[in-house]
C-alpha cells in the first residue's frame, strides 16, 4: 500500500539524488512562495482590484512590472495577492485531510475488528466520489467562497491518507517495542499518540506534500470554472479565466503568468515530496 501511494516515475529519484540542487532549489522556491503569501498585503505594489481601462492589456512597464489584464488591473499585484488563496487553500485541504485521515487510519489499524470494517468501508465510499464533483456539490449547497471547496476536497483526500495510515499501523503495531508498552500497562491511546503516530509521520508527511500539489490544481480548476473564490478575489485560477480572452487578442501574458506560477509551484512541491519519499524509502530498507 505504501509503495503504491508513494509511487515515483522510474529513474526520477536517481536523477534527483545525483543533483541535490534540484531539491534545494524547489525547497527554497516553496519557502519563498509561502513568505510572499504571508506578506502579500505589504508586498503588492498596487491595489489588485483597481481597474484602469486606459492601461488594459498593457505590457510590462515601470508602472506595471508584469503588465495589466483586460481591465487594467496590475498583474503583479494580483499574482502576489493570489498566492494566498493558491497556497493557503491547499494547505487547509492537506491539514484537514491529514489530521482526520491519520485519526481514522490509526483507529482502524490499531483496533481492527468491526471498527476497521466500518471505517474502511466508509473510506471506500468516499473514494467513489471524484474530488472535483464533490467540491462542485458543496459549492452548489453552500455558495461561493474558499471554505466549501476546501472542506469538500478534504473529504475527498481523506481516504488516501487514512488507507496509508491504516497500512502503516498494521505493520507498526506488531513491532516488539509497542508490545512492551502494552505489557507495561500503557493505554492504546497513549501508545498511539506518543509512539506510533510519530513513527509513521515521515511517510505521511511525504504523502502530504504530494497531496498539496494535487489540491492546488483542483482548487485552481474550480476557480477557473468560477466555482471557487469570488470573481473579484485575486486568485491564480481566476486570473487564468480572465486572461483567456486576452490570449485571443494576441496578449497572452496575463494568462501565461498565473499558469506558470501554478506549474512552478506544483513541480516544486512534488520534487520536495518525492525527495522526502525517497529518503523514507531508503531509511526503511
Amino acid at each position: 500500500m505504501t509503495s503504491t501511494i508513494l509511487s515515483r516515475r522510474p529513474g526520477f529519484g536517481r536523477v534527483r539524488t545525483q543533483r541535490p540542487w534540484l531539491y534545494l532549489t524547489s525547497l527554497v522556491l516553496v519557502g519563498l512562495l509561502f513568505v510572499v503569501a504571508v506578506a502579500a498585503p505589504w508586498l503588492a505594489p498596487a491595489d489588485p482590484n483597481a481597474a484602469d481601462l486606459g492601461a488594459a492589456l498593457a505590457g510590462p512597464s515601470g508602472e506595471h512590472l508584469l503588465g495589466a489584464d483586460g481591465s487594467g488591473r496590475d498583474v503583479l499585484s494580483r499574482l502576489i495577492l493570489g498566492s494566498r488563496t493558491a497556497l493557503f487553500g491547499p494547505l487547509g485541504v492537506v491539514v484537514f485531510s491529514t489530521v482526520l485521515g491519520v485519526a481514522v487510519g490509526v483507529a482502524a489499524g490499531w483496533r481492527g475488528g468491526w471498527l476497521d470494517s466500518v471505517l474502511s468501508r466508509g473510506s471506500e465510499l468516499l473514494l467513489a466520489f471524484p474530488g472535483l464533483l464533490l467540491a462542485i456539490l458543496f459549492v452548489a449547497l453552500y455558495g461561493d467562497g474558499l471554505l466549501a471547496p476546501v472542506l469538500a476536497l478534504s473529504l475527498a483526500y481523506l481516504p488516501y491518507v487514512s488507507r496509508l495510515a491504516r497500512s502503516l499501523t498494521l505493520v507498526e503495531r506488531e513491532r516488539p517495542y509497542l508490545a512492551a508498552y502494552r505489557v507495561q500497562g500503557f493505554s492504546g491511546l497513549s501508545i498511539c499518540l506518543r509512539h506510533l503516530v510519530p513513527n509513521i509521520a515521515p511517510v505521511v508527511l511525504a504523502q502530504c506534500t504530494l497531496n498539496f500539489g494535487y489540491a492546488l490544481l483542483d482548487l485552481a480548476a474550480l476557480s477557473y470554472l468560477g466555482l471557487g473564490v469570488a470573481p473579484l478575489t485575486p486568485d491564480w485560477g481566476v486570473m487564468v479565466n480572465t486572461g483567456q480572452s486576452a490570449v485571443l487578442q494576441g496578449q497572452p501574458l496575463s494568462a501565461i503568468i498565473p499558469c506558470a506560477a501554478i506549474v512552478a509551484t506544483v513541480v516544486a512541491v512534488n520534487v520536495v515530496g518525492e525527495y522526502w519519499a525517497d529518503r523514507v524509502a531508503r531509511r526503511q530498507r
